[in-house]
């Protein structure tokens, strides 16, 4: 399986995240999954907002007020509206994250600058309705809308936070892979490491970047790289579930067919069947596969990316769907 580079993740993340004392009392909003456990993994571009364009902390709160889709952001007691002042130091931040080489984002739930989703938004009556954007959560993915986002309040939810770890570090393996060079052999190495993974997430999506691999040689290589990326982190933004999960398990037992005694396919199928019933996490038929893998030395197995596309020190296929 294609390694990882040596250096770290490049994850933007809002600042009061990683325990920085940002917000408008002064205070923080620490979260250690994404400071502590995944930070050892991560180097971190933080972004506050409000700070970055002169705001300073504390200052006086903040919301948003008018049409959900274009609000203006309107300070609570002074109602000075920071709108304006908020977009133009967002263009220019966003053109410098755009040479970070960042592989995702985690924003502040609910900030009217950057929430990404369920942002309160304000009529002029003072009445408020969860469905806005935050001022420079929209720019960044209008900007980047392929990229990987999460807040971490939705981090909380354990597929969701599987989901994103999992998309970041396949996205930074795929840099890795153009860093070393894009050459044709290195794309068709890279289609097939991830076979099982993309599927995972949908058969549709993946077989269409099988057939742009195999028919490389029809198009010009730079298309061939663009349009193979936008596949892959579409596919990646497609959650897994434990229906493809189980076809994929399903699919790769059969390279075991020769080798596996009447007891292990037994065994393998029992806990594959206590997965897909909510009994077991992914991680039994996972460790169980990847026993296999190293006991019977398949070669092809050995390179997939779907039986370890994160570190296990993150436990993130422990929990029951």
């Amino acid at each position: 399986m294609t390694q990882l580079d040596d250096a770290k993740i490049r994850l933007g993340v809002s600042a009061c995240l990683l325990g920085q004392k940002v917000r408008f009392d002064g205070g923080h909003k620490l979260n250690h999954f994404v400071r502590d456990d995944l930070g050892r993994y991560v180097e971190f571009v933080s972004v506050c907002p409000e700070m970055e364009c002169g705001l300073g902390a504390p200052r006086e709160s903040m919301r948003l007020v008018g049409d959900p889709d274009a609000p203006r952001l309107i300070s609570s007691r002074t109602k000075t509206d920071l709108t304006d002042r908020m977009q133009a130091w967002a263009r220019g931040r966003i053109k410098q994250l755009a040479g970070e080489g960042l592989c995702g984002f985690i924003f502040k739930s609910r900030s009217p600058s950057s929430g990404m989703r369920a942002v309160r938004v304000y009529t002029e009556a003072g009445m408020p309705a969860g469905r806005g954007v935050g001022i420079f959560a929209r720019m960044f993915m209008d900007r980047f809308p392929l990229l990987p986002v999460e807040d971490e309040g939705r981090l909380n939810d354990n597929g969701i936070r599987e989901n994103f770890v999992e998309r970041i570090f396949c996205l930074k393996r795929w840099r890795d892979t153009l860093a070393a060079g894009a050459t044709p052999h290195a794309l068709v190495r890279f289609q097939a490491e991830h076979k099982y993974l993309l599927q995972s997430h949908s058969q549709k999506h993946a077989n269409l970047m099988g057939r742009l691999v195999a028919d490389l040689k029809k198009k010009p290589a730079a298309d061939v790289w663009r349009e193979y990326e936008t596949l892959l982190l579409e596919t990646l933004m497609v959650r897994a579930t434990v229906r493809k999960h189980c076809n994929v398990l399903q699919h790769m037992m059969g390279y075991f067919k020769k080798s596996l005694s009447k007891d292990e396919k037994e065994e393998l199928l029992e806990v594959i069947e206590e997965y897909r019933s909510g009994h077991a996490p992914l991680l039994v038929p996972i460790t169980l596969m990847n026993h296999y893998v190293r006991k019977y030395d398949e070669p092809y197995l050995k390179t997939q990316a779907y039986l370890r596309p994160h570190p296990a020190e993150l436990k993130l296929r422990t929990y029951v769907a």
